[in-house]
């Protein structure tokens, strides 16, 4: 992911926030603010072959702390575009994620995603995350309260003493 994607990351965000169940945010971030919070190394986008300038989704992850007991968690995103959505969009971009990460030494990825998303949550099952608890009531979106599942995905081979690295 670069500058370059800019337009096409932060219209696909936006995508996801209209349909009120991917997200708690009503907009997305500038774009500055998107790239000062998400790990450089660990920024993807799919791109369309038949049109390789088309981003057909996005995936991005951020680290949870900067306390250094938590140097190899991150949180992460996954959007895809409408119009890309049932082709293995989702799949390859995690895929992706967890490769980088793993190769950086990370060794828990993590993420919220509301129930109602039984697509993203069918997704993340078949990459390897598992819900590991059920936040209830954890914040309000147009007047109704949300529950959000918390899902997790450690890796095999990475434990904690080994390297981190950014």
């Amino acid at each position: 992911m670069t500058d370059a994607h800019r337009d096409a990351v932060l219209a696909i965000y936006r995508h996801g926030i209209a349909t009120g169940d991917a997200t708690f945010e009503t907009e997305p971030p500038t774009w500055e603010t998107f790239t000062a919070t998400r790990l450089p190394a660990h920024r993807w986008v799919a791109l369309d072959p038949a049109g390789p300038d088309a981003v057909l989704g996005w995936t991005a992850c951020t680290p949870v702390s900067d306390r250094c007991v938590y140097a190899g968690v991150v949180e992460h995103s996954v959007y895809v575009h409408p119009d890309a959505q049932g082709r293995g969009v989702g799949r390859l971009l995690l895929h992706r994620l967890i490769a980088s990460t793993e190769q950086a030494g990370i060794w828990t990825i993590q993420s919220g995603v509301f129930p109602e998303n039984t697509a993203s949550l069918a997704m993340h099952r078949a990459c390897g995350f598992r819900v590991v608890g059920t936040r209830e009531r954890l914040g309000r979106q147009h007047g109704r309260w949300r529950d959000v599942l918390f899902l997790e995905r450690r890796s095999p081979t990475i434990g904690s003493s080994d390297a981190v690295r950014w």
